[in-house]
């Protein structure tokens, strides 16, 4: 199942840098993960700094 960026994201952007296949962009005050892009691989999970990004 892909990830997905809860409401404790604090937009600092560490999670698109760090995504291989570039499914994450900057949404509405949160970044947000394109579950049909995402392959589950887990980077953006292990960057964040407030743990925002988890399997959905």
């Amino acid at each position: 199942m892909a990830y997905v960026i809860s409401d404790e994201c604090i937009a600092c952007g560490a999670c698109a840098g760090e995504c291989p296949v570039s499914a994450i962009s900057e949404g509405d005050g949160k970044y947000v993960i394109d579950a049909d892009t995402c392959i589950e691989c887990g980077a953006c999970a292990g960057v964040c700094p407030v743990g925002a990004p988890a399997q959905g």
